[in-house]
């Protein structure tokens, strides 16, 4: 009984630095530890920027690990794949954490000691799907399998909106199947520390974040609609390809990669949050600039609409041009001062909501529930061991006595 009494000490949770799940991950673990929870942090997906160190510097109790071992979304991965795989491995076999919180797929199917989950933040299928429609290439067959095999062997699946979790039940046919049966299937939304985010006088402008060049983002429909608009948009994000060059958009006022403090301040001057996305399984910066004040535009798709409810304009991400919804939606809000406190004061209401304190209670909960389940696992397994040799010592004594 010791083990199922024993408080949760630690995890070892993974992240990768090129996304928001390094955010996500410094976020809870900053949670966690108010909770008396250590974590160790594996890194991978390439350096830490500074910005990122000084994070991982905040959060008491956090071990980081660092590693440049390629995703398993990246290209021809799978070398490194492995190598990261043997690594985390023995870092298990290092720190012997009560959780091993997995954010990536393929090494859901390791054989770690502590029971594991895996958490969904996107999906290379769903992301194809949404953005350039149809299934993935074959060049994508091995993800498929990869990813399958990391959900069939994780003991829970987590995704932060129903919508991504849906997204694996079409794409992987994960949790729904035989193999399936015993993973158990959460919804955790991702949250942001209202600390950091906290509206000011607002000024005149219209602003995004994110990747210029990702169709994801959809920031080119910005770019379409920005001439025609009495307010600038800004975007704070990179225009540099991950295949080489830099697509700046020319109508947008570019403001480059600025540093959390940057971002969080950016936001608190924006009127508008514009993200007319394709596809997002969940958006922490539509979040941090929701809890900064602003009036949400946003792409009319399942998830935004599951997380934000009424507390956003939404515009279909496919209608920009001169008149379509993208610029009707903008417009409105630029015209109408009382309408757009109202939207931003809905926003800021929802997304207090969704605290670091909430989520980590609802993962405190989950790793609780899979240590009970591990340890009941491994009692009923010496059970069995424990009444096999039972009855092999009572037949060995029948046989004795003949």
């Amino acid at each position: 009984m010791g083990d199922t009494l024993r408080a949760l000490g630690s995890v070892l949770m993974t992240a990768d630095t090129v996304g928001g799940v390094f955010s996500y991950a410094i976020e809870l673990a900053r949670a966690l530890a108010e909770h008396g929870v250590r974590t160790s942090l594996a890194t991978m997906g390439g350096p830490l920027s500074p910005a990122q160190r000084e994070a991982t510097a905040s959060v008491s109790g956090l071990a980081l690990f660092e590693s440049s071992y390629r995703l398993e979304w990246m290209d021809d991965p799978w070398d490194d794949v492995a190598r990261a795989g043997e690594w985390l491995l023995e870092l298990e076999e290092r720190v012997r954490p009560d959780v091993v919180h997995l954010n990536g797929y393929a090494h859901g199917a390791l054989g770690f000691r502590a029971p594991k989950l895996v958490v969904a933040h996107s999906c290379v299928l769903s992301w194809w799907s949404a953005v350039l429609g149809g299934e993935a290439p074959a060049r994508y067959d091995r993800y498929r399998r990869e990813v399958a095999r990391g959900l069939a062997a994780a003991s829970a699946v987590v995704a932060p909106t129903r919508a991504m979790l849906d997204a694996l039940l079409r794409h992987h046919g994960a949790l729904s199947s035989a193999r399936f049966s015993r993973t158990r299937a959460v919804v955790i939304p991702n949250a942001a520390d209202p600390d950091r985010f906290a509206p000011r006088p607002k000024e005149d402008f219209i602003l995004a974040v994110g990747r210029l060049w990702d169709q994801a983002k959809n920031v080119a429909a910005l770019g379409e609609v920005a001439p025609r608009l009495p307010w600038p948009i800004r975007v704070a994000g990179s225009d540099v390809h991950p295949g080489g060059g830099a697509r700046p958009i020319p109508s947008l006022e570019h403001l480059g990669v600025l540093s959390p403090a940057g971002v969080a301040d950016a936001l608190a001057r924006a009127a508008i949050y514009a993200h007319p996305a394709r596809y997002e399984p969940f958006g922490l910066s539509v979040l941090e600039a929701a809890l900064s004040g602003c009036a949400l535009v946003l792409g009319d798709i399942p998830s935004l609409r599951e997380v934000w409810r009424d507390a956003a304009v939404y515009v279909d991400p496919g209608d920009a041009g001169n008149t379509g919804a993208l610029r009707r939606a903008l417009e409105a809000l630029i015209d109408e001062p009382d309408a757009r406190q109202e939207m931003a004061s809905r926003a800021r209401a929802r997304a207090l909501d969704l605290s670091p304190r909430r989520m980590a209670r609802s993962y405190l909960h989950l790793y609780g529930d899979l240590r009970r389940r591990a340890f009941a696992a491994r009692r009923s397994v010496a059970r069995e061991a424990a009444g096999a040799a039972a009855a092999r010592e009572a037949a060995a004594a029948a046989v004795g006595g003949e």
